[in-house]
């Protein structure tokens, strides 16, 4: 299948995706929002995030890495 094609077969493609997102939103249909339980999902997953987050950037390693860059940057040398 030539490029073109397949272009063109994607933005169709896109575009009916697209149209009926833009139904289900103008209707109030069932896919309008999260219910609780995908908000408490997304919710722990952040929640999880943040603590690996903060576990690495308090890690000696990278506490030292960046006094250096920081100590680097105030005394202008790279």
């Amino acid at each position: 299948m030539s490029g073109m094609r397949v272009g063109r077969a994607w933005c169709e493609w896109l575009r009916g995706g697209v149209r009926r997102w833009a139904r289900s939103v103008r209707s109030g249909g069932r896919d309008a929002g999260m219910v609780s339980a995908e908000y408490a999902v997304g919710l722990i997953a952040a929640v999880g995030f943040a603590g690996v987050l903060y576990q690495v950037v308090t890690s000696d390693v990278v506490q030292s890495a960046l006094q250096s860059l920081v100590a680097k940057a105030l005394h202008g040398s790279f």
